[in-house]
């Protein structure tokens, strides 16, 4: 830690800056002084501090004592966070001192990159072995403390890529291009020496060091993937072949480990920098590489026996798909080749799903059916790949989107025809119907309308009362799971503008109040009512006209009695369902369901209604009112309050002369002078400030004249 004359003390293990004055000093014009000028001494020496603390050459004692095991809340071990705080001083510092923090790292890490990439001369071959020569105790322990303070330096530069982006790119731009040449240059040796497979003298230790290293090498080139695509897009011309000597070698390095020999930490670091490169940088030679072909060939030959771990797989594969989806940038659309790129992805799912597709002739399956297993492992491979695949391109524009969609269809096809056959098996079920709910999500226009209503009506029909019944009550299964992803679904149909998936509404209306409700109603099933509440307000919201054939603005213009009201019982229906939830402990459900009727009354004028005017206004001011009596929702006390003041505010003169007097005679707990004093403090406030203190004093002055009438003997408070 600095203290105030500027020396670095040995104390706390977190770094703070401090002199006797102010860090960073206002001026009269409200800007910062500049700590570049005031304070660079310390911000450097600061700098190198933080630098030593994290290295095991200066510090090895007390970054010995830092758990590396046991994870926290944040999935983070103790050093991990230590890391993570040191490096973001650097990072700001950095910010600050861009030259001087470059200059000082850089040469830091150039030293333990000499003894890493040193390690070659010690590799020793015998036969099919290859051993790393180092075996002394002090050779061994300098060589660990190196790896360590390598893979910390690592993630260093890497946290550091974002300060070479943006308006100082040019400015910058030498410094970034040595740093990403020398972890090129890092991860390439890696990849070639194949340090991670050598036998060494400590393998507990110095093999998991040397597995890291190489890992973190290859995060920190993906994290300068933005760096690259700006390279790409502002000198690319003026420095074609150095950029294409840069990915091809990024590619050569990253290519060698995707395969299931390779520790999985390091394949799925090298899995992710591909889909870095293939879906930031974009370049348009990326799929003639010979290193990207002999990846396509792997993926589309792979049996189980060679199959790669499912996360890696599912990662190569959205890398693959990225290549041929992805518009290339700083080309026009009659430069990307679409019509080859479109053939190229339709062979690269096919033989994706190639096994998946062979189940189409699948009528039934019984549980005792000996190659169901199989059958199931085959859809829970296929689908979360082809899912993701979606995912990735969902915010695309159109034509990556229609050829996705093209590829994909036999596959959706096969899907539909499947999922009647495997109902009774909420695992599957719950992979199909995710698969679905990706598709309505990204490419419901690529779908069409008729396939699309093809598939609601399926669904519609094979959910069951029963079916939907059986899979609620067991909270937190996989048949929960699917009820849940099928009200998203229905979310997004409703959701739909025009007129195609109008004539779902009954039946999803249906589903909803007379099969999903009356199942979770009086159960607590948070995760199916808030999906059921959503579906829900969103048929409400985009459907209004379903329910209340008159505009918003006739209502305005000509008043609420003119409603002309159609399925009034489903409307009434959903309106008691929202007036249930907030009776009961759910806070979650009753918030989410308080901020849907003040968006539907914000939207639609729903306090407004006729209906709702008449014959639910009133009971929903009382249960709110009695929700606060009973401080069981105490934590949204303010929107509760604000939304009794609007739906007061449709009828003050209502509210305060009917209302109030009969809310206040069945009030329970109070007598009858005591209900006097009530309603003459309750003023007749019409602004919401105002209104809101009102109602406070009421429910406080109401809750102690209970809490005295029952703890003291009748008659005790006078008035």
């Amino acid at each position: 830690m600095l203290t105030s004359d500027g020396r670095c003390s040995s104390g706390s293990v977190s770094v703070n800056v401090c002199t006797r004055g102010q860090l960073f000093r206002l001026r009269p014009d409200g800007q910062f002084g500049c700590p570049r000028v005031m304070y660079k001494d310390a911000l450097v020496l600061l700098l190198r501090e933080v630098l030593n603390r994290i290295q095991f050459r200066y510090n090895q004692a007390q970054l010995e004592e830092l758990d590396d095991e046991t994870l926290d809340d944040d999935q983070q071990t103790e050093w991990q966070r230590y890391l993570r705080q040191s490096l973001e001083v650097v990072a700001k510092v950095m910010e600050l001192l861009p030259s001087h923090a470059f200059s000082t790292l850089f040469p830091v890490l150039q030293e333990n990159l000499d003894v890493y990439m040193g390690l070659r001369q010690f590799i020793v071959t015998s036969g099919t072995s290859r051993r790393l020569n180092i075996s002394a105790e002090n050779d061994c322990r300098r060589l660990h403390c190196s790896l360590r303070d390598l893979s910390s330096l690592l993630q260093a530069v890497g946290r550091l890529a974002e300060h070479f982006i943006g308006e100082i790119f040019a400015a910058r731009f030498s410094d970034a291009l040595a740093v990403v040449e020398r972890l090129v240059e890092v991860t390439c040796y890696g990849s070639q020496t194949s340090l991670y497979d050598l036998e060494t003298a400590v393998p507990s230790v110095l093999k998991p060091d040397l597995i890291d290293v190489h890992a973190q090498a290859l995060a920190a080139l993906q994290a300068y993937s933005h760096w690259l695509a700006q390279f790409y897009s502002e000198v690319h011309s003026q420095n074609q072949s150095q950029f294409i000597n840069l990915i091809t070698s990024a590619i050569d390095a990253s290519s060698p480990l995707i395969t299931a020999k390779v520790p999985e930490k390091l394949l799925l670091s090298s899995c992710h920098l591909m889909v870095s490169i293939t879906s930031t940088v974009r370049p348009v030679f990326l799929v003639t590489l010979p290193a990207v072909q002999n990846i396509f060939n792997l993926i589309t030959t792979e049996n189980q026996t060679r199959r790669l771990p499912q996360e890696a797989h599912m990662l190569v594969c959205r890398a693959l798909s990225n290549m041929l989806l992805l518009p290339w940038p700083n080309l026009p659309e009659n430069e990307q080749q679409w019509q080859t790129r479109s053939s190229n992805h339709a062979s690269l799912l096919a033989a994706l799903t190639r096994e998946y597709r062979i189940l189409r002739g699948t009528v039934n399956i019984t549980p005792r059916q000996p190659d169901l297993n199989n059958m199931k492992a085959v859809i829970q491979q296929t689908l979360p790949v082809l899912r993701d695949i979606v995912d990735s391109i969902s915010g695309e524009s159109t034509k990556s989107r229609q050829i996705c969609y093209q590829s994909l269809q036999e596959s959706v096809q096969v899907s539909l025809s499947l999922f009647p056959v495997f109902i009774q098996q909420p695992d599957v079920t719950d992979e199909m119907l995710a698969f679905f709910l990706t598709l309505f999500q990204a490419l419901r226009v690529q779908m069409g309308v008729a396939f699309t209503g093809q598939i609601i009506h399926t669904f519609l029909s094979m959910f069951t009362r029963e079916q939907l019944a059986a899979s609620i009550l067991q909270e937190g299964s996989a048949g929960c799971r699917v009820v849940q992803k099928f009200l998203k679904i229905l979310q997004v149909v409703v959701q739909e503008p025009g007129q195609a998936f109008k004539p779902f509404l009954p039946s999803i209306l249906s589903l909803c109040m007379e099969q999903v409700y009356p199942v979770v109603a009086e159960r607590s099933s948070p995760d199916v009512k808030a999906e059921m509440f959503e579906l829900l307000y969103q048929i409400l919201h985009q459907n209004w006209r379903y329910f209340f054939k008159t505009s918003v603005l006739t209502s305005v213009q000509r008043g609420a009695a003119e409603d002309t009201m159609e399925n009034e019982a489903q409307f009434t229906a959903a309106m008691q369902a929202f007036g249930q939830s907030f009776l009961q402990p759910d806070i979650h459900i009753f918030k989410q369901n308080l901020s849907y009727l003040e968006s539907l009354n914000s939207k639609h004028k729903l306090y407004h209604r006729k209906l709702f005017r008449t014959s639910m206004l009133l009971h929903f001011i009382n249960v709110l009112l009695q929700v606060l009596l009973h401080k069981s929702h105490d934590l949204l006390q303010e929107e509760i309050t604000v939304a009794i003041y609007n739906m007061a505010s449709v009828d003050f003169d209502a509210f305060y002369s009917a209302f109030m007097p009969e809310f206040l005679n069945g009030c329970q707990g109070v007598d009858t002078s005591q209900r006097a004093v009530l309603a003459r403090n309750f003023k007749l406030e019409r602004d919401l400030p105002s209104f809101t203190q009102s109602v406070q004093r009421l429910v406080n002055d109401l809750r102690y004249y209970r809490l005295c009438n029952s703890s003291l003997p009748t008659g005790t408070i006078k008035l």
